[in-house]
């Protein structure tokens, strides 16, 4: 299949848009890779929907329509061979809303939550947030390479661990779990009797042509009964501003109790995102497959540069479009200010559970890219 040309190129003025990522240095001369999302625009199918629905002019309470799901579904069984039930969706404003909500849907106070670390950072305070205690399970790293060993999990449950947090593809490390890997955590969150919560909002993102992402919840009815799968078209397709995602729960037990603790409190999802999800899964499958070829470009430019830095390594990212690069045998902290002053703005692994890292967001156009990682040599050459 052909797929159409799409701009990936052009430089977008954000600055003066409220935008997060580019207010944080607003001022400065700073490039800023920190927070995960792109400088591309998103899908014109996006747009088109978006804007649609804004001439229509009326943006009163909606409620999901069935096509919604439908859409969704279809492309799981499409790309996974999953295909979940429209019941099992919970509606969500967001992943980060979504796992405090888990975390507290699941176990009581004072009760233990593991994760893997590095992780992203909500997955450390949505715990401490809902008065439970959260237990880091630390991944295996091997020549840049991480790996969630079964056994440290195992080793890690304790009398009241109840809920098990996963990301798959993993932020911030990149990994890809295979088969294998997932099934022997899923044997652990069986035997010991733990809920799964899986992050799988960067599913869309995997760039090594031989790697597949794996559902958690399609391992095994069993599995699924016991897992609460998180997702969103935010980050695939660039919309996380839009404030939509969804859990899918197929346990109806578990799906109460999660909508016991929303009730009263968390909104639905906006309506212009509501709208941009279906877009995104019903028409953007092109769009996205012209994403991953030029993520998979920059990660392989921004692999080989930094291969070139001494004392720097980069771990191989399998999917997402975020670089983990290890710092800790260049002899020197306070790397975070130093690229700062030299002009770009990373994220501190610290914040990840993780010390000695730093985090570089490449969905950004090529010669933006390219001006990133001139600067950071300048900075590391000294």
């Amino acid at each position: 299949m052909t797929t159409p040309a799409y701009d990936f190129d052009t430089r977008l003025e954000r600055s003066g848009t409220w935008s997060l990522k580019w207010e944080k240095y607003a001022g400065r001369d700073i490039i800023p890779m920190w927070v995960a999302d792109m400088d591309f625009r998103s899908p014109p199918e996006v747009i088109a929907m978006l804007r649609s629905r804004v001439e229509h002019g009326v943006f009163g309470y909606i409620e999901p329509g069935p096509e919604l799901a439908e859409a969704i579904i279809g492309r799981l069984q499409e790309s996974y061979g999953w295909s979940p039930a429209p019941e099992h969706f919970v509606w969500l404003p967001g992943l980060v809303s979504g796992l405090n909500i888990v975390c507290r849907a699941i176990g009581e106070p004072g009760d233990d939550v593991l994760t893997g670390v590095p992780i992203y950072p909500p997955f450390l305070s949505a715990p401490v947030n809902a008065q439970r205690r959260c237990v880091h399970v630390p991944l295996l790293e091997d020549g840049g390479r991480w790996t969630f060993p079964a056994g440290a999990l195992d080793e890690a449950v304790g009398e009241r661990s109840r809920l098990f947090l996963l990301c798959n593809p993993h932020n911030p490390v990149g990994r890809v779990y295979d088969k294998r890997e997932l099934e022997a955590l899923a044997e652990v969150s069986l035997r010991r009797n733990l809920v799964i919560c899986s992050d799988e909002i960067h599913c869309g993102l995997v760039l090594d042509e031989d790697k597949r992402h794996v559902p958690f919840a399609s391992l095994s009815p069993e599995i699924a009964a016991r897992t609460i799968t998180l997702m969103a078209a935010s980050k695939t397709f660039n919309l996380p501003g839009l404030g939509s995602a969804f859990a899918i729960i197929p346990d109806r037990t578990l799906r109460a109790r999660v909508n016991a603790v929303m009730k009263g409190i968390v909104h639905r999802p906006m309506t212009v995102g509501l709208w941009a999800t279906l877009a995104a899964y019903r028409d953007g499958e092109p769009w996205r497959r012209a994403l991953v070829a030029r993520l998979r470009d920059n990660r392989d430019l921004v692999a080989a540069r930094v291969a070139t830095w001494r004392g720097f390594r980069m771990s191989p990212v399998e999917g997402t479009y975020l670089a983990w690069l290890d710092l800790r045998e260049t002899g020197r902290d306070r790397w975070i200010e130093a690229f700062e002053a030299g002009g770009v703005g990373l994220y501190d692994g610290a914040d990840f559970g993780t010390p000695g890292f730093l985090r570089l967001n490449f969905a950004c156009p090529k010669a933006l890219l390219v001006e990133a990682l001139d600067r950071m040599e300048r900075v590391i050459r000294g």
